[in-house]
C-alpha cells in the first residue's frame, strides 16, 4: 500500500510517543491516573479555568507529567520522516504536543493541540522557548510581568481553526491515511479522519478502535515496530 501511494497522511495520538518514554493518557500508567497534588482530577487541572485560577498548581502538575525534555524520537517518528523525505507523505497530523515529529525530521507537522516548545505571554504576546518554563521557579513570567502560558490547547479552549482547515485539506487530498497510536475517542480531533475519502485506511493500534471495521488494514502492534518495519 505504501509503495503504491502518492499522497499519504499520518494521523497520530499519544501512543506514537509512548515508545519514547512519554506516558499516554488513559492506560493504567497514563496521565489521567497521576496524582495532581490537589483535590482536582488531572482533566480539571489541565483546563483553562484552572490555569487562570491556580497557575502555581497547574505548572507543578504540568512540569511533572507533561514535560519530557530528554525524550527522543522513536522508530515511528523516524519512519514518518523517511516517508516525507521520499516524497510520499504530505502531512503529519498529531494530537501530541512534544515536538518529536519535528525532532525526527518531519517538516509539515500539524499540531492539533499545540506544542510545549511554544510559550506566550498573556499580557504582551512575547514568545518564549520551553527552557524558560523549565528554568522558572513557580509560574514563569514575562519581562513585562505577565504570566507565560504554554501554547497548548487546554480543556475549555478551542482548536486553532487554521490547523483544522489545513488538516482537512490534506485528508481530502490523500490517497492513503495511516492512523496510529490513538483510540480515536478525543473529539473534535478524532472526527477529522472522517474527511478522508481515499483508497486505503491503515490503522495501527494495540487496542481496537471505532474505525477498525472501515479500515483496509488493521495492525495490532506497537507503532514503532510496525512503521519501522514497513518503511525501510
Amino acid at each position: 500500500m505504501l509503495t503504491d501511494a502518492d499522497r499519504i497522511v499520518f494521523f497520530g495520538g499519544a501512543g506514537v510517543s509512548t515508545e519514547s518514554g512519554i506516558p499516554d493518557f488513559r492506560s493504567s500508567g497514563g496521565l489521567y491516573h497521576q496524582q495532581t497534588g490537589t483535590s482536582y482530577p488531572p482533566e480539571a487541572v489541565l483546563s483553562r479555568s484552572f490555569f487562570d485560577r491556580y497557575p502555581d498548581d497547574f505548572y507543578d502538575f504540568y512540569r511533572r507529567y507533561l514535560l519530557h525534555p530528554d525524550a527522543q524520537p522513536n522508530p515511528a517518528h523516524r519512519a514518518l520522516a523517511r516517508l516525507e523525505a521520499a516524497g510520499k507523505l504530505t502531512a503529519v497530523i498529531t494530537q501530541n504536543i512534544d515536538g518529536l515529529h519535528q525532532a525526527a525530521g518531519s517538516t509539515n507537522v500539524l499540531e492539533l493541540h499545540g506544542s510545549v516548545h511554544r510559550n506566550l505571554c498573556l499580557a504582551c504576546g512575547r514568545s518564549y522557548p520551553l527552557q524558560t518554563v523549565l528554568a522558572a521557579d513557580g509560574v514563569p513570567r514575562c519581562s513585562c510581568g505577565g504570566v507565560i502560558k504554554p501554547d497548548v490547547v487546554l480543556y475549555e479552549e478551542a482548536l486553532d481553526p487554521a490547523v483544522i482547515e489545513a488538516s482537512i485539506r490534506h485528508l481530502e487530498a490523500a490517497d492513503t491515511l495511516i492512523v496510529g497510536g490513538t483510540s480515536l475517542v478525543v473529539y473534535p480531533a478524532a472526527g477529522l479522519v472522517q474527511a478522508f475519502g481515499g483508497r486505503n485506511l491503515i490503522l495501527i493500534n494495540t487496542q481496537a478502535t471505532a474505525m477498525d471495521a472501515a479500515a483496509t488494514l488493521v495492525v495490532r502492534e506497537p507503532i514503532g515496530a510496525a512503521l519501522g518495519a514497513a518503511v525501510p
